[in-house]
């Protein structure tokens, strides 16, 4: 079967949002084909958490999914404390 992907022309791109369509990116896409098979992801609770505000500059800092990492830190913990 012979792939009808523009490899070259996905390489290039610089992972911007698609003018077609803003708010898709190929990250994005790219995420939902990786999860495609997998049990589905936990559903997530929405929250008001006070930290203090050098903590989450520094995440911020780290780029977008701030958020997430300071989930992935949490269960971190969580684990490490079984």
């Amino acid at each position: 079967m012979q792939s009808k992907t523009d490899w070259a022309r996905l390489k290039a791109d610089d992972g911007m949002a698609n003018p077609e369509h803003p708010e898709t990116t190929v990250k994005h896409i790219v995420r939902g084909i990786v999860r495609r098979g997998l049990q589905p992801l936990p559903s997530k609770a929405s929250i008001s958490l006070r930290v203090d505000q050098d903590v989450l500059e520094w995440f911020k800092a780290q780029g977008a999914g701030y958020q997430t990492r300071i989930n992935t830190v949490l269960r971190a913990f969580r684990d490490a404390s079984v």
